[in-house]
């Protein structure tokens, strides 16, 4: 055994972790510990948090019939973030009150007519609203800035047996007819 004259004792281990717990466990140290926990949750819940698509539809009822009817998309819970307003009281106290709406920060009630949510994929949701205009021939149109979002419902269309006729590529445009015999134009609008 080779001696080299060096011997650790339990109590110098002790007498030097001393100062690197008092430092831990000083004000700077918690209030650094909790910013670096509150920032692991955020991490989490923004990585978690599904993706939405929006689809702006002139007739929400005949929305409702064929995701639901159709394309049997499954209803989805509304995201904390969409439910408390998250998106809009952010930085909302540097903003000019005259851009304002005179319901910002107020939390939706349960009953507040916010369109309707369906579970499109595993992480991804379909937020219905109303808003478009008729199309051609008084066409149901479906609107969205998102082509992933438009390509997953053709898939699901197709999948399901839906009569459907690709218009053109880019920007996707493509015709859906439904079960009660409503032509829908689902259209990706150009950003």
């Amino acid at each position: 055994m080779v001696h080299t004259g060096f011997t650790l004792s339990t109590d110098s281990v002790v007498v030097a972790a001393l100062p690197l717990v008092d430092t831990l466990f000083s004000t700077q140290g918690i209030m650094v510990m909790l910013l670096a926990a509150y920032a692991v949750a955020m991490w989490m819940f923004l990585t978690s948090a599904p993706k939405v698509h929006t689809v702006m539809v002139s007739d929400l009822e005949i929305a409702r019939q064929f995701y639901e009817g159709e394309l049997q998309l499954p209803a989805a819970d509304v995201p904390l973030h969409y439910y408390y307003n998250y998106e809009q009281t952010l930085g909302a106290a540097t903003v000019d009150p005259l851009y304002l709406s005179a319901d910002i920060g107020v939390p939706r009630r349960n009953d507040a007519p916010d369109g309707l949510w369906y579970q499109l994929k595993k992480n991804a949701q379909l937020h219905v609203i109303s808003g478009a205009s008729l199309g051609q021939k008084h066409r149901q149109r479906h609107v969205c800035f998102d082509r992933d979002c438009l390509e997953e419902v053709l898939l699901r269309a197709q999948s399901y047996g839906t009569k459907y006729k690709i218009r053109s590529e880019k920007p996707l445009n493509f015709l859906v007819k439904d079960l009660q015999g409503h032509v829908i134009e689902m259209v990706e609008a150009n950003s």
